[in-house]
């Protein structure tokens, strides 16, 4: 079998970010690879830090969640969408298995869609991009006092370990540990979520995504935790970050079967109650 991808009438190519030798060694995985390459679209390993070959057509993150967070940050704005292939652990972001990758992309059943990213700015620093959610959090004992501004408009301070700014991709990462709502991933919306706060009438606050957000925090640490997905540094307490809509999306790679809501039964059993049971 022949595969030509559309867009340039051309063979296949596809980067392949793997999360571990465990994974790549997986049978599962390669048989994938070994079914795609035989149907003659082309494969090259990449790695953290490395850039795409010219003409690279697809990008194909193995593993989990986290793994496809990693991935994604290796295309940043070059519009080269990202396919995620999971193991069987909960996934939302990497939710194919590889049987269905293989069979979705030699007879072309997927279609590409726009995911949300949030860029944020602080006290000078450079650019940070993330899909999932930033959040400031605590890096000692002391409590964290959180000043928030939407568009200018101050809220009340959050007094808390942190808190949590999330598209709504990550609606189903961090923020909804910590009592966050579900939002569809076509929803244009970022959630405001509080971690453990210090005060029983503090709830997630679902904004508009084109909001301009601005996040300062008060410790009695010199430091603070910020984290961007899977990435955390520190930074002085006190800092400002501006948090807003990044000039592009994520291009994200979706076969015809998969479903959000499917989903959301299979992975977290919502809804499960044996009055439900067909």
């Amino acid at each position: 079998m022949k595969v030509i991808f559309d867009r340039k009438n051309r063979l296949m190519k596809i980067a392949v970010y793997v999360g571990s030798a465990e994974v790549a060694a997986d049978s599962r995985v390669k048989a994938l690879m070994s079914r795609l390459e035989g149907a003659g679209i082309s494969l090259y390993d990449i790695g953290a830090g490395q850039t795409l070959d010219a003409e690279t057509d697809m990008l194909m993150s193995v593993g989990g969640d986290g793994t496809f967070l990693s991935a994604s940050m290796l295309v940043a704005a070059s519009g080269v969408p990202v396919i995620g292939v999971n193991l069987g652990r909960v996934g939302f972001l990497s939710e194919n298995k590889p049987e269905d990758v293989a069979d979705a992309l030699l007879t072309g059943e997927y279609s590409v869609e726009d995911r949300t990213l949030l860029k944020a700015v602080s006290d000078g620093e450079e650019e940070s991009y993330a899909l999932n959610e930033f959040t400031v959090s605590r890096s000692g004992a002391a409590m964290l006092g959180v000043d928030v501004t939407i568009d200018g408009i101050a809220l009340p301070t959050y007094w808390a370990d942190g808190l949590i700014v999330s598209t709504s991709s990550g609606s189903t990462a961090y923020s909804l540990s910590v009592g966050g709502p579900i939002a569809l991933p076509a929803a244009k919306v970022l959630i405001i979520s509080p971690i453990a706060p210090h005060n029983l009438n503090v709830r997630p606050l679902v904004v508009p995504d084109d909001s301009m957000i601005s996040v300062k925090v008060h410790s009695r640490d010199r430091k603070v935790k910020f984290t961007v997905d899977n990435r955390t540094i520190e930074v002085d307490a006190g800092a400002i970050m501006e948090l807003s809509l990044a000039q592009f999306s994520l291009k994200r790679v979706r076969l015809n079967k998969s479903d959000f809501i499917n989903a959301l039964t299979e992975k977290l059993h919502w809804g499960e109650d044996v009055r439900n049971i067909k």
